[in-house]
């Protein structure tokens, strides 16, 4: 996390256990950071409270391993047109007061 920098990155594909720190711990920490990144979740965790937890931090969606590729492949896609559209919504200069 020391190297996070805004905008480098579309989406985050990572998995719930992690050596470390957890996937959920590492969502936590970039939407602290203020990161609206998609966060695509692949778990062996079946725990509806897992993925609750997940979805409620912001996760983009969370698949249960094994995944099937062309699912990933249409959510990576959706995710990455939805930063796409933040980062265009991002960028636009307020509107003035004139």
């Amino acid at each position: 996390m020391a190297e996070f920098v805004p905008g480098r990155f579309d989406c985050l594909i990572t998995d719930v256990s992690m050596p470390g720190r957890s996937g959920l711990e590492l969502q936590e920490r970039l939407r602290e950071l203020g990161s609206s990144m998609p966060v695509i979740f692949i778990t062996a965790d079946t725990s509806p409270a897992t993925e609750a937890r997940a979805l409620r931090g912001g996760a983009y969606a969370c698949l249960t391993k094994p995944v099937n590729d062309e699912v990933l492949f249409h959510l990576l896609q959706n995710a990455m047109n939805f930063a796409g559209r933040s980062r265009r919504n991002e960028r636009r200069d307020p509107p003035s007061d004139d």
